[in-house]
């Protein structure tokens, strides 16, 4: 019994960041963001609501500076006021802020929101038992082992989400006559906008490099296409 201690205090500990993570997140997006009210992005968010046969698209703006966009894990989007200040410095189409909604809608509907949480948590869960073993045969460099293992795998499972995510937006963007266009001339943006230039390997990026999903979207494209003539 004695030797599955450490896993079972591990899992513990898993499921008590779970719910201390889901708390954090929830009070922090309460406090700082308030619903987009922005008549452009409105119209887009209506036509992507038509295509999905829903009265409304509700998105909300976080107030904070980096750009990005990110789906909760109770189904609310979000904008960062830094990325809603590049559109309105025209650094960035009102075609193209729809198509970020499109790509967080597509977390949200396939339940990478709220696995993520999970995810983290079973992550922290992981590397806490890895450690805990591999600090026996590997003392001293066990728990950077660990680390660096769990950090891998993350890393490919949220890869994997983007590519679906970028798929779902391509999807209703179509749909919604907007087009896929939006979303590859924002990836094309983006390392510029985010400034993060080179930063790591793309084996360790949370997300595809741009050219790859530029090409995953255009061969989605040619899928299309080709359905259509048959």
């Amino acid at each position: 019994m004695l030797k599955f201690t450490p896993i079972l205090l591990a899992i513990l500990y898993g499921l008590a960041m779970y719910r201390f993570s889901a708390w954090r997140t929830a009070k922090e997006l309460d406090e700082k963001s308030t619903e987009l009210a922005d008549p452009m992005l409105r119209t887009l968010t209506d036509r992507m609501a038509a295509a999905l046969d829903l009265t409304k698209i509700r998105v909300h703006i976080y107030e904070i500076e980096p750009v990005n966009g990110l789906a909760a894990p109770d189904g609310r989007i979000f904008i960062t006021r830094g990325f809603y200040n590049r559109f309105r410095a025209g650094e960035v189409s009102a075609d193209e802020m729809a198509s970020v909604i499109a790509h967080e809608l597509g977390h949200v509907a396939l339940g990478h929101s709220r696995r993520r949480m999970i995810d983290f948590s079973g992550q922290n869960a992981l590397r806490t038992a890895l450690a805990m073993v591999l600090s026996r045969f590997l003392p001293g460099v066990g728990v950077f082992v660990a680390g660096m293992l769990t950090s891998l795998l993350a890393a490919r499972l949220s890869r994997s989400d983007e590519y679906e995510a970028d798929a779902y937006a391509a999807a209703l963007l179509t749909k919604a006559g907007i087009g896929v266009d939006p979303q590859k001339s924002l990836f094309r943006k983006l390392e510029a906008l985010t400034q993060q230039r080179g930063a790591a390997p793309a084996w360790l990026m949370s997300h595809p490099k741009t050219e790859e999903r530029i090409a995953a979207l255009e061969a989605l494209e040619a899928k299309w296409a080709a359905g259509a003539q048959v």
